[in-house]
């Protein structure tokens, strides 16, 4: 008994090695995946290269750790000053444009703050600061909390000046939003997720457009210099894939109620 079972221990030892060999991990923002964008992408990719991608979906600060700690092979995240910071560290060997959406800010429908109206964003944003109203941050450190941040200190202004109507969550895109309709905030957001978004309550778009609110997202290899043990090979593979032909095509093509909301930029 005892060689038999020794015998099926080795064959599943066997078979987990032959699924994971033939698997990478993936970090990815929440953005990409509350949008809807990563269910539509991946049965495409895992169709053309036979491999199985897994996704770790976590903001891009997290996304960040993991490939510090070698715990991806690869990320796709959307801070860009986080992301050459991690390639001049060598933690990975490059970084790659593959596409762009926009930020918007999310508010009430009755626009108390009356950011519709503004010129340009740092003006809507001063507007929020003086509004009394309520704010909902991501406050977990990833591309959109980073930009929401990068916007305040333009306008030489701390939040938390704002008191408890300045409402930091640390949660993901989706759940800050859910948040925000439950305290009928302004909030910071990427256009794809809010249009994906189902629980909308009262908020609205009431401002976008401005240049500052571009949002791009971007590929980074780990590093095999650093974590010997990340599959370059399979992340090469894909890295392809993502700037291919047929990437640009579905990409470009994805709607969300009837709308355009990703831009392939990759260089």
């Amino acid at each position: 008994m005892s060689r038999v079972l020794l015998a099926a221990l080795v064959l599943v030892f066997v078979q987990i090695n032959m699924a994971t060999a033939n698997q990478i991990r993936l970090a990815v923002t929440s953005s990409f995946h509350n949008s809807g964008l990563s269910d539509y992408l991946l049965p495409h990719i895992e169709n053309d290269l036979k491999f199985e991608v897994h996704l770790l979906v976590v903001g891009t600060g997290q996304a960040i750790k993991l490939g510090e700690n070698g715990d991806v092979d690869a990320i796709l995240v959307h801070s860009k000053p986080d992301e050459e910071e991690f390639v001049k560290a060598g933690f990975a060997k490059h970084r790659r444009q593959i596409m762009f959406n926009e930020y918007v800010i999310l508010g009430p429908s009755s626009d108390p703050a009356q950011i519709k109206l503004s010129n340009n964003l740092l003006e809507a944003f001063k507007r929020l600061s003086t509004a009394n109203t309520n704010f909902v941050s991501r406050g977990d450190l990833s591309g959109t909390h980073k930009k929401e941040i990068e916007i305040w200190e333009k306008i030489h202004f701390k939040p938390e000046k704002i008191g408890a109507q300045y409402i930091s969550v640390g949660s993901s895109m989706g759940k800050a939003i859910n948040i925000a309709v439950a305290f009928d905030a302004y909030i910071l957001s990427d256009k794809a997720t809010w249009l994906n978004h189902k629980n909308k309550g009262h908020l609205v778009i009431q401002f976008e457009g401005d240049q500052l609110l571009h949002n791009q997202y971007s590929f980074l290899p780990i590093s095999k210099n650093v974590h010997f043990h990340v599959k370059s090979k399979l992340v090469e593979e894909l890295e392809k894939w993502l700037v291919s032909g047929k990437a640009k095509k579905l990409i470009n093509s994805y709607m969300v109620q009837n709308e355009k909301v990703f831009t392939f930029n990759a260089n």
